[in-house]
């Protein structure tokens, strides 16, 4: 699996036209709980995704991470943000302009988003500029978005499974 994401990152470089464009590696959730509440937290499995997600990237600089203020999204990216001693910040999935703001704060670097299974597709049919993507169905955890993008719509993205 390693491979296929060194792969995708090789092909997104082929990819690129300009230097100042930004790579999102953008994900769902690990594997939630079912403990009746609307904030769960990570299932074993889902804690053993989260530190999947953690070695895959082992080799890819990560500039910024964001989540939503949900326990299982900030748990996926928590192993992430702890051994790159990246910060965990919190955004809105449907605030106007907050893909726009990436693209002008982090050109030419990595971020990477951690989401839900209806808002990571939006996400990557607007940096694509196509309905491409639907929402994920909830069983789905394995799903991973490499997108390159210098403006919201111009977007190339790789759909991996991890």
């Amino acid at each position: 699996m390693k491979r296929l994401l060194i792969l995708g990152f090789i092909l997104l470089s082929v990819w690129q036209l300009s230097a100042q464009e930004t790579t999102f590696i953008l994900m769902r959730h690990a594997e939630k709980q079912q403990d009746g509440t609307k904030d769960p937290g990570l299932t074993d499995e889902g804690i053993a995704r989260s530190l999947r997600l953690k070695d895959l990237l082992a080799e890819q600089e990560v500039h910024a991470i964001f989540s939503t203020p949900y326990q299982r999204t900030k748990l996926t990216v928590t192993p992430l943000s702890a051994a790159r001693e990246v910060s965990i910040q919190i955004y809105e999935p449907f605030k106007e302009g907050f893909l726009e703001q990436l693209l002008a704060a982090y050109p030419d670097q990595t971020v990477v988003i951690s989401g839900h299974s209806n808002t990571i597709p939006l996400l990557v049919n607007q940096l694509i500029g196509a309905d491409e993507y639907e929402q994920l169905d909830d069983s789905d955890y394995n799903d991973l978005y490499l997108v390159t993008a210098s403006e919201l719509g111009n977007g190339n993205v790789i759909h991996l499974n991890y």
